[in-house]
């Protein structure tokens, strides 16, 4: 069995973070970094982290948070105040530190993943578009058109400097992200050199036990299957 844990994780050269990780039971396949949503490290990021610690993943999820100790489930008002504290370099900052950790741990640079949800989603695709890892996947990331904060890119901007295949899921009907911001999303995507996809997750169906909650598990599975070998 997995064993989720929180910690302060300090790196050989000084740099420390809070982070919350799981070990894998079996031979590690390589290293999944996962960036959490607006409430922090809920209990959803800790389940995710341990789903991918059960397929051999060696998953780690940095506090993105100045502060945070790993209460998560932080209310909306703190959410947004949080938010707008964020920049890329600060985003960057902690990626590097999780990914400095897996490395400690001999994860190559090439086994290196990244995966988000929301706010992480967005994170992902800067820390894609900045660092040369193995595969990303954001799913359902905000802020295409306008960025989530004074300090953050919008996501069409920076797209077309991705360095590492990049996987976008977005559903069919996601509140507050328009038809057209995802198409535009996907054509800066294809501008860059690195191999990208963007897809729209099909509606949940009556009657029907695959939703599009278990199609972007599958999707991310397979993404980090086919780039982290």
């Amino acid at each position: 069995m997995t064993d989720t844990r929180t910690e302060h994780a300090t790196l050989t050269d000084g740099r420390a973070l809070h982070i919350t990780y799981a070990l894998p039971d079996r031979a590690v396949r390589g290293g999944i970094v996962v960036l959490h949503g607006a409430h922090g490290v809920t209990s959803t990021v800790r389940l995710l982290v341990d789903a991918l610690a059960k397929e051999g993943w060696l998953a780690v999820a940095p506090h993105l948070y100045p502060g945070d100790e790993g209460a998560g489930d932080i209310d909306e008002a703190t959410a947004r105040e949080q938010i707008s504290g964020l920049s890329g370099e600060a985003v960057l900052a902690a990626a590097d530190v999780a990914f400095g950790w897996l490395g400690e741990r001999g994860v190559r640079q090439d086994l290196l993943g990244v995966v988000g949800f929301e706010l992480g989603g967005s994170v992902a695709l800067v820390v894609a578009a900045g660092r040369d890892i193995g595969a990303a996947v954001s799913v359902s990331a905000r802020g295409i058109l306008e960025p989530l904060s004074d300090g953050l890119p919008a996501l069409v901007d920076v797209a077309g400097d991705l360095r590492c295949p990049w996987l976008g899921l977005y559903g069919e009907r996601e509140p507050g992200i328009s038809v057209e911001s995802v198409a535009k999303l996907r054509e800066a995507a294809i501008s860059a050199e690195a191999a990208s996809d963007v897809v729209r997750l099909a509606p949940d169906q009556p009657d029907e036990d695959h939703g599009p909650a278990q199609e972007a598990w599958q999707r991310t599975l397979n993404w980090f299957d086919a780039h982290l070998r």
